[in-house]
């Protein structure tokens, strides 16, 4: 009898793992399907980096990408090896594109400006250039407010002179709680937050960043996947 009842609580027990198993593959697929109601938001498209592996524009076009943001450069030395494949093949696909930049802090403006420039083509209807900023771990001895903002103002100035047209900023909510850059520039802000309309910028947003992980035929892994305000 005894050997019996812990026979069938070992049965209740995978079975109950099995269902939990199965709800939890079920929620994740459902966050990694979610983005924001075109309804609310009718421009929505991903941000894209070598790190996404080839992608297939012409599909991800179909499955209802507007637009896409490619990474161009990390800082003062590094370029996407993909940068120009992805720019040139979502153009060709009949998306809007626009480059990004990951800004340093522990980098000089000037030398990240001139690794931006010299990577992003002069394309008249390209969308406005981005500058993304986040807290880099690797660089601990953090400047200031006031050094971040001019050397900030130095890298937006060289970036818009080269490309015709004002720079969003993309920023994190841990880079906006220590440098305030919503106050401080007067740029329109790209915010992030998954699944919930992000409010921690001084302003409002002109995009957000949905969802970190969006799963979208034509990428082979998760994208990031943003809305534009209407």
């Amino acid at each position: 009898m005894a050997s019996s009842r812990v026979r069938n609580r070992l049965v209740w027990l995978a079975v109950s793992l099995a269902i939990l198993a199965a709800l939890g593959w079920l929620l994740w697929q459902a966050v990694l399907g979610w983005a924001p109601s075109r309804d609310q938001y009718p421009l929505q498209g991903p941000t894209i980096s070598e790190i996404d592996g080839p992608i297939a524009w012409p599909t991800v076009k179909t499955m209802g990408a507007d637009f896409a943001y490619i990474r161009a450069s990390h800082g003062a030395d590094s370029r996407d090896s993909r940068f120009a494949e992805n720019f040139a093949n979502a153009r060709d696909a009949g998306m809007r594109v626009g480059a990004m930049h990951e800004y340093v802090l522990c980098r000089l403006a000037s030398d990240q400006a001139s690794v931006f420039v010299t990577t992003v083509p002069r394309t008249a209807d390209a969308l406005p250039p981005a500058i993304s900023l986040s807290l880099d771990e690797s660089c601990t001895d953090r400047p200031n407010r006031s050094l971040v903002l001019g050397e900030l103002n130095t890298l937006i100035n060289q970036i818009e002179s080269h490309a015709g047209k004002p720079a969003l900023l993309q920023v994190s909510p841990e880079f906006e709680a220590e440098y305030r850059i919503s106050e401080g520039i007067a740029r329109t802000v790209w915010l992030t937050g998954d699944f919930f309309p992000p409010d921690y910028a001084a302003k409002p947003w002109v995009m957000w960043q949905a969802s970190s992980r969006h799963a979208i035929r034509g990428a082979q892994e998760p994208v990031r996947w943003n809305v534009v305000r209407p």
